[in-house]
Order: structure tokens, then sequence, then C-alpha cells
């Protein structure tokens, strides 16, 4: 029986177009709209309701003099170290121990690891800022140890806010890159192993020479999703800090709640997520670009 030849509408070339316009609708209603207004609302200046008054660029050429802004987006840099080179680094260390499979109960710890990613953040946030506190569980463990001179409010320390936040970041970001890098782990043959202990390959050299140039691609895939996280952090900074003490901890996420919400001041805010939507797509492009040449 002769099959019989495909439609019209099969052998068209819009026809790929068509299965993808849903979903592209969807994100079009709900990402791109969005962000096309945020970039029209940052040439006024606008309270929110009421009259506005356009303004063109100013809102950008303000943020470029604001101190608040600027310490946010130190602030936020400093979290990338915290949220995506820290977690890397530990990251790598257990999934190659777990890897070569010498841990009883793998299977117990990975889940403890990885499960700080399906607790809510809010969470997250009050059971750390009660760890944190000045009479919290932390503070109580340095003082039985005679570390007394330690403790403190660490929340409420300008110099120490942010570090603890970060840590909080680590904590929550470690779980996810030792799994991503587990996973293309798995991917290794054996017989590569076997091959470099043959050579006389110790843990540390098959490390370097075997499993770190195999996962480069994980390591980039990580680095974007851990990047993002500490770029776009919201509710755990709003939850424990609220941006303080002073805007120690402050970051661009948060000022544009800040100013948005607090000091009515939308485009200003508006503003503020266009620099960091831009800010983001740019230092993920540099680290995708830097992945696939490194292959």
């Amino acid at each position: 029986m002769s099959k019989s030849p495909p439609s019209a509408v099969v052998r068209s070339r819009l026809t790929p177009y068509l299965f993808i316009l849903p979903a592209f609708l969807v994100y079009a209603a709900f990402s791109l709209y969005p962000l096309i207004r945020a970039a029209q609302f940052s040439l006024y200046d606008w309270a929110g309701f009421g009259p506005s008054t356009f303004v063109g660029l100013a809102n950008y050429a303000d943020l470029a003099g604001d101190e608040a802004f600027r310490a946010a987006l130190g602030n936020a840099l400093v979290l990338i170290a915290f949220y995506a080179l820290l977690p890397l680094v530990i990251g790598l260390v257990l999934a190659a121990i777990f890897r070569r499979g010498q841990v009883r109960g793998m299977g117990f710890f990975r889940s403890v690891i990885f499960l700080p990613q399906v607790i809510a953040l809010v969470v997250v946030a009050v059971a750390w800022r009660n760890i944190y506190a000045p009479n919290g569980p932390l503070n109580e463990l340095l003082r039985a140890v005679g570390l007394d001179g330690l403790a403190r409010g660490w929340l409420g320390d300008p110099g120490a806010a942010l570090p603890a936040v970060g840590f909080i970041g680590t904590w929550l970001e470690m779980g996810l890159v030792m799994l991503l890098l587990l996973a293309g782990m798995s991917r290794i043959p054996d017989d590569l192993f076997e091959a470099a202990r043959l050579d006389g390959a110790g843990p540390v050299r098959e490390f370097f020479a075997i499993t770190l140039p195999s996962v480069r691609g994980e390591i980039v895939v990580a680095l974007v999703l851990t990047i993002i996280a500490a770029l776009k952090t919201f509710d755990l900074i709003y939850m424990t800090t609220s941006g303080g003490p002073g805007n120690a901890t402050t970051v661009p996420s948060y000022e544009v709640y800040d100013r948005a919400f607090q000091l009515r001041e939308v485009g200003s805010a508006s503003a503020v997520a266009i620099v960091l939507t831009v800010l983001v797509f740019a230092i993920n492009v540099l680290v995708t670009r830097i992945g696939e040449r490194s292959r």
C-alpha cells in the first residue's frame, strides 16, 4: 500500500513555528510584555498612579551617580562568589567523592545536600534568621566552645551581614551544582579511570585529567543558573535583612522593590530592573562563550 504524500501544511516552512506558537504566546504575555512595559516606564517620572512626565534617559543617568544603586551592584557581585563560585568548588569535591562510590549511605547524603532546593525560600530565610539571631544557635555554639568574641548579631553587623546572607546562598546552591556535576560525571566511561589507574594516576590526577575536562558543559550550566540566582535574589534579602543595616545587603532586585513600592519612584525602579536584566544577560553570555571556547 503506497503512502500518501505529505500535505501542503506539513511541507510548509511555517509548520515548525506553528508548534512553538502557543509556548511563545505564553512567554510573550508573561515575560516579553512586562519587560517592554518596564522599559517604557523607565523613560518616565511616575509615582505609580496619576500623571507621568517623560524624562527620556534621565533615570538611567541618575543611576550612574546613585550611591545606593552602586552599593547594590557591588553587593550583587559579592553574592556571585557565594552563590556561584563557592558552590562550584564544593559541588565539584562532593560530586567527585560520590562518583567514586566510597561513601556509605550515599543516597541519603545526596538527598540531604539537595534538600535546600525544594524548601521554600521564605522558610529558609526565617530558619537562618533564627540561627543568626544574637541568642540563636550559632552564637550559642560559639560561646559553648569558648569563642565568645566571635558571637554577634550577624544580620545586624554591617561587616558580617552580607557574608552571612551569602553563606545561605552557598548552602542553597551547592546541592543543585553537585547534582548537575554528578550527572555529568556519571557519563564518563569507567574505562578512562581504569586506564589512568594502570598508568599510576592517583585520585587527584584522575580528577584534573579526566573528571574536570569531562564536565565543562555542566560547569557552564551550573555557573549560569547560580549567577542568575545571585543577581535576582530578592526574597532572601527581604526576609532576613531588608537590605540593611544601612545598604550593607541591598541588591538590585531589592532596589526595584524599594523604589517602586516604598519611595514611589516607578520610573527609577524600572530603570534599575532594565539595567539588571542587561547585566544578567551580559554576564551569562560571557560565561557561555568562555565555556564554549574551552571545549
